[in-house]
């Protein structure tokens, strides 16, 4: 199972979206690939991270995820 979005950010699930993107542009700094280099593993953390972003920064797709995982730990 893939880690909650909402973890991999570092941002609590009322966070809004300005606290998303400045958590998303703060790791990004640190994991993005020009930085790291030949870390495999920082850089399957940044596509993560970015798999993270894509999903929060878009509200339907947030409301879709938020849903999934509401059903999924009721079940």
């Amino acid at each position: 199972m893939k880690r909650d979005y909402y973890e991999v950010l570092g941002v609590n699930r009322n966070a809004d979206a300005a606290a998303i993107k400045k958590a998303y542009r703060k790791l990004a700094k640190k994991y993005h690939p020009d930085v790291v280099k030949d870390d495999k593993a920082k850089q399957e953390r940044m596509y993560e991270i970015q798999e993270a972003y894509a999903c929060l920064e878009n509200e339907e797709r947030r409301k879709k995820y938020d849903a999934a995982v509401s059903y999924t730990h009721l079940t």
